[in-house]
């Protein structure tokens, strides 16, 4: 998929280091393994939903020996009138199962930037999963830096509100804190960055300060980002807290305009807010 991965400038450019294996996603798996394995960093670029095909691979031929492999994940959410088949929404549940795995998803096109040098810097696996479609328009850094390993980011702080995102759905949180405020709730939000290593010192320290939390990914709920979050917090013998999971419910999305698609299943700021006010019995306030 040189064109929908976006690689047809670098193959243009660097012809042999450039394989294109068809949609032979389990060859592609295993060969990067193999290259891996004698000392080589290879990368490769598959859509969400096409990479759970070489699940095996991905979890005997990579992760049981670490090799530094990076997955590309392209496509990642909802992917708007490609069909139900062609949503990346069940990638962080397949892969963070998987020892040795490193799993990101960054907030805008400059944090990508950044997260692909890490992942490239990185001694073993790592999945970067980012969306379809046009970015949210912030400068690149000339020379991006690499991302701390499992650390993520506090965008702004509030006492009301614990909102805790990843990937996409970051500018969502941020949307819907900008109308929270506006009703006098206030909240903290945090762009956790990583799947897997969760940021656990940062997202235990506000949990233990601030009781009311939200979950907000562009995935499946089940074994997602909110269900890692919840983990950790009870693996850490957190208590006191109530927590809401926004994400794809237990079902398959349909065919769709994207912002359509967000707000019929409930993704986008307004499924949040809502979330918000339901802490307070649902009242305006």
């Amino acid at each position: 998929m040189p064109e929908g991965t976006g690689l047809i400038d670098f193959s243009n450019e660097f012809p042999d280091r450039f394989f294109d294996v068809g949609i032979a996603e389990q060859h592609a798996v295993t060969f990067a393994a193999g290259l891996a394995s004698k000392g080589l960093k290879p990368v490769v670029a598959i859509y969400s939903t096409f990479l759970q095909r070489a699940f095996d691979q991905i979890l005997h031929d990579v992760c049981i020996d670490a090799h530094p492999v990076v997955f590309a994940i392209d496509r990642g959410g909802i992917v708007g009138e490609d069909g139900p088949t062609h949503h990346g929404l069940f990638d962080y549940s397949y892969l963070r199962c998987m020892p040795h795995m490193t799993i990101m998803a960054p907030k805008d096109e400059n944090e990508l930037a950044r997260m692909l040098v890490t992942a490239i810097q990185h001694n073993g696996p790592v999945a970067l999963r980012y969306p379809r479609g046009t970015g949210a328009g912030v400068p690149i850094d000339e020379t991006p830096l690499p991302l701390e390993i499992g650390k993520g980011e506090v965008i702004c702080e509030g006492e009301d509100l614990l909102i805790i995102a990843v990937g996409k759905s970051v500018c969502e949180a941020v949307k819907a804190d900008q109308l929270l405020r506006e009703k006098h709730i206030r909240s903290t939000v945090i762009n956790a960055r990583f799947v897997k290593p969760l940021d656990t010192e940062l997202i235990c320290r506000y949990a233990a300060r601030i009781n009311k939390i939200i979950t907000v990914e562009e995935h499946v709920l089940d074994g997602g980002f909110g269900s890692a979050v919840l983990e950790l917090l009870i693996d850490k013998g957190m208590t006191g807290f109530s927590l809401k999971r926004i994400g794809i419910r237990d079902c398959f999305v349909e065919h769709g305009p994207s912002d359509v698609l967000r707000r019929d299943y409930e993704v986008d700021s307004t499924a949040i807010i809502k979330a918000a006010f339901e802490f307070y019995d649902g009242k305006d306030i």
